[in-house]
């Protein structure tokens, strides 16, 4: 006999077994007990929450011959053809594949029969969201007015690209994510039920990285079982199959990035790589690492925070999070959420997460709040050591006999207005020569006005705040600065003014270029 999926020998045969969606559950119930059936349900909710095995239920027992407080007898001949996928008058369609005008025609065609079996027609459309806008049209009356032995039971996990003429004719039932407690007791019963020796905490582990589905915990947890057959399932185990990080290693990184070590981080990713881990789920246990810091770090009583790790884990995660500070692991998680969205596409994810990690050593990169508030903390706490010291007047002639002199930098004369034209003058040929080093420069550069100011500087005018950021990048300002210098022979002072189109004119502004040809004086 061949093998069965784990996530399908153990679907459930009645709704007592449906786990984390009793509010939908206790409502079918009851509807079938009160003979109060409606026509049309829309299951919604993210994957492997139980919405066909529900609809599955739904319809066995409304044709079941021996219903028993609302669920199936799974005894009489309706519920064993049903289960066993041979019952006529329940009809599984998947919209991925049939979401044509002529296949919804052909369920209209079909509606006009009665059952041949049972007292209805239960028809079960899977990922409905991919219907066509006019399959959906060709369905809108009939499932509005269908017989009284038609039920229509639409599941999808994107209810937004569902019409709204759809869903106002449907009950719709919202499945929710399965919380962890319950999918961990739901595998724990299937492993007994197997006879399979697992780790609670192992159970634990894959519950979550089922992130709310249970079928997906079930599917990671049948891969774990079949890689160590006949052996213990560990948390060590289900690490080594599932491509993860163990908390220690976390430790590890952080501690190198506290300690700004950039050489130290890439050398531990290498090693995380090199074992065979996934970086895309590396990065996602990290972001849930830190996370738990900052809940700890935050809350003073934590039994009622949701903290999946040991007990011995738990004391080292309060140990780490008595040394963290607060903003310092937001702009972490911050960094890190970020690279998660990105990493998703990436085809070189090690590159990006190395630049995530370089971002966290060093936060004078970086211009946001959190990352200046870690720069003034990590100042404060060198003037509390010491380590910066102000050096006083008398001490500047302190230099040891052995140091060579300082080679002192050509001071060229500054450039006067005269000197400005010939920029001016020559500004196109200056900006096709910046713009074989830096080709963005020039592209801002063409676009931009030049001005003087009252100290007879050069001043480049633009109308975007971000044009204004790129030229004002040290190696774009000294790059202009260069250039022009060896054209004139002179330094040019140069500055950069946003000018707002809203609020100012550019022609309030003095133009260079529409000046050349006269006389440029000054008060």
């Amino acid at each position: 006999m061949s093998y069965t999926a784990l996530y399908r020998k153990f679907r459930p045969d009645n709704f007592k077994d449906v786990k984390g969606q009793d509010h939908i559950v206790t409502t079918l119930k009851n509807q079938i007990k009160a003979g109060r059936i409606g026509h049309a349900y829309l299951f919604t909710g993210t994957r492997g929450t139980g919405k066909t095995t529900v609809a599955k239920l739904f319809a066995k027992t409304v044709n079941c011959e021996n219903p028993m407080d609302g669920n199936p007898c799974n005894e009489c001949s309706m519920c064993k053809a049903i289960s066993a996928g041979t019952a006529m008058n329940v009809i599984e369609i998947d919209a991925a594949s049939n979401n044509g005008v002529d296949n919804v025609r052909e369920i209209i065609d079909e509606v006009r029969y009665s059952p041949t079996e049972g007292k209805y027609k239960v028809y079960i459309i899977d990922e409905v969201h991919m219907l066509s806008i006019g399959a959906f049209n060709a369905l809108l009356k009939t499932i509005e007015e269908p017989p009284s032995y038609v039920i229509f039971i639409l599941a999808t996990t994107e209810v937004h690209k569902i019409p709204v003429t759809i869903l106002s004719r449907c009950q719709r039932y919202d499945f929710k994510r399965i919380s962890i407690d319950v999918i961990t007791d739901r595998l724990a019963e299937l492993m007994r039920m197997e006879n399979i020796e697992v780790e609670e905490k192992a159970l634990r582990y894959i519950a979550r990285i089922g992130d709310g589905s249970l079928r997906d915990s079930i599917s990671l947890l049948d891969q774990c079982i079949s890689f160590y057959l006949g052996q213990k399932l560990t948390y060590d185990k289900v690490l080594d199959v599932l491509g993860a990080v163990d908390t220690q290693v976390f430790a590890r990184l952080l501690g190198y990035i506290k300690s700004h070590d950039v050489a130290s981080c890439i050398r531990l990713l290498e090693e995380i790589e090199n074992t065979g881990r996934e970086l895309g789920q590396f990065c996602v246990d990290f972001v849930w690492y830190l996370r738990n810091l900052l809940l700890i770090k935050t809350t003073e009583d934590i039994t009622d925070l949701v903290i999946e790790v040991s007990s011995e884990n738990l004391a080292l995660l309060q140990q780490e999070a008595r040394q963290m500070d607060e903003e310092a692991l937001i702009r972490y998680i911050r960094v890190f959420s970020e690279l998660n969205n990105q990493i998703r596409y990436a085809t070189r994810k090690r590159v990006l997460i190395e630049v995530a990690l370089i971002k966290l050593c060093r936060p004078q990169m970086e211009r946001s709040m959190d990352s200046v508030l870690e720069r003034l903390k990590a100042l404060e706490e060198k003037l509390e050591k010491g380590v910066i010291t102000i050096p006083e007047a008398g001490n500047a002639k302190a230099q040891s006999a052995n140091e060579e002199p300082p080679i002192k930098p050509v001071v060229l004369p500054q450039a006067l207005p005269e000197d400005l034209k010939e920029v001016v003058a020559r500004w196109k040929s200056i900006v096709a020569q910046l713009g074989r080093k830096a080709p963005a420069l020039q592209m801002v550069l063409n676009g931009a006005t030049l001005s003087i100011d009252d100290n007879q500087g050069l001043v480049i005018v633009v109308t975007d705040p971000l044009d204004k950021d790129l030229i004002d990048r040290e190696n774009h300002m000294e790059l202009i600065r260069d250039t022009l210098a060896s054209l004139i022979n002179k330094q040019v002072q140069i500055s950069t003014r946003y000018l707002n189109p809203q609020k100012e004119r550019m022609e309030d502004v003095p133009d260079l270029s529409k000046l050349i040809k006269m006389p440029i004086e000054y008060e």
